[in-house]
């Protein structure tokens, strides 16, 4: 007889976390299987600096003030207040003196400090294609970090697993960004860690970073809740950018047959029939909510969302993502204060 989904809808919900934590087998076991051997961080910054970093290069050119802010500002303007401004750059004599919000517009220095929040839980050791979350989170954090450390500025990084175990302090060069990509490579498989809370990890930053810094969390932001709170509050001293790692199987469910799958974060196992259309109309409805909501929450805490797909082109993702920005700079500015304004400001 054939085994039907519980019709029960919270347990539906709970299946979505659990097919998305489905882990894939260890970079380890598949070369003990397959005889080859994982990349080593120099082989894999050369391939990048090869396939990515030069598409970049050239297509990021000169675009560089626009997309990240360093920590020297020097006052280039002054325009009316738009929506989305930080009201911490608001010229208050001038708001008083003319009746209407006035913001500052300042000249980014180049020299900047990024740091890295990347979450190495074992939700991203999943991918359904030949690439895992876990590859795609490593390929993005050595393409930014060399791409910055090459104008002289300087990249760190903090490394989540069960909890914040890794802190690489800022510094440039080359040398720094193999560092960054050993550490994430050499880090020991996690079985069954316990459920991820980022609210960890976004707290931490704020204890540790101080400086104004760009900050990347790179996350598939499966996660217990909460944690749009910590990022409100770390995007209020700094400028943050959420990058979202995401396979396409966490959207929509194919006709499988009858499938076990585990949570690797908690260990628990369900028996679930994906033949049937019900169960896979109730998996993408969920599956959309919960898309809802995390762009809902990147909102709320002001902060750009880059997504990475485990079966995208990185170099298309990340150029679509700065043209967003650029676009919006470009209309920011549209709005400068005219000629007899400024003077009278």
């Amino acid at each position: 007889m054939k085994n039907s989904p519980p019709d029960n809808t919270a347990k539906s919900s709970r299946l979505a976390g659990w097919f998305r934590r489905k882990p894939k087998a260890q970079p380890e076991a598949a070369a003990a299987v397959t005889g080859a051997q994982p990349e080593g961080a120099e082989h894999v910054l050369r391939r990048l600096e090869w396939t990515t970093i030069r598409r970049l290069d050239g297509l990021l050119q000169g675009d560089y003030r626009t997309l990240m802010r360093g920590a020297g500002l020097d006052l280039a303007d002054l325009r009316e207040y738009q929506h989305h401004d930080d009201v911490r750059h608001i010229d208050w004599n001038v708001t008083a003196r003319l009746q209407v919000p006035h913001v500052r517009v300042f000249t980014e220095d180049r020299e900047m400090a990024a740091w890295f929040l990347l979450d190495l839980s074992p939700s991203v050791d999943f991918g359904s294609g030949d690439q895992r979350k876990r590859n795609v989170s490593a390929d993005f954090v050595t393409v930014l970090a060399r791409l910055l450390t090459r104008h002289g500025n300087r990249v760190g990084a903090m490394l989540y697993g069960a909890g914040v175990d890794t802190v690489i302090p800022t510094r440039g060069g080359r040398r720094h960004v193999l560092h960054i990509l050993h550490s994430i490579q050499n880090r020991p498989a996690q079985v069954e860690a316990g459920t991820t809370d980022l609210r960890e990890l976004l707290e931490s930053a704020a204890g540790i970073i101080k400086r104004r810094s760009t900050i990347f969390v790179v996350s598939d932001f499966i996660s217990a809740p909460g944690w749009e709170r910590s990022l409100a509050l770390l995007a209020r001293r700094h400028e943050v950018v959420a990058v979202r790692l995401i396979d396409p199987l966490e959207l929509e469910l194919p006709d499988l047959g009858l499938l076990t799958i585990r949570d690797s974060e908690t260990g628990e196992q369900l028996l679930v029939d994906t033949h049937d259309p019900g169960f896979r109309k109730r998996f993408a409805r969920i599956a959309a909510q919960r898309e809802a909501e995390l762009r809902e929450g990147f909102v709320r805490a002001g902060v750009d969302a880059l997504e990475l797909s485990t079966d995208s082109d990185l170099v298309e993702s990340v150029v679509r993502f700065t043209d967003m920005r650029k676009r919006r700079t470009r209309l920011a500015a549209g709005g400068g204060l005219p000629a007899h304004l400024r003077r009278a400001a």
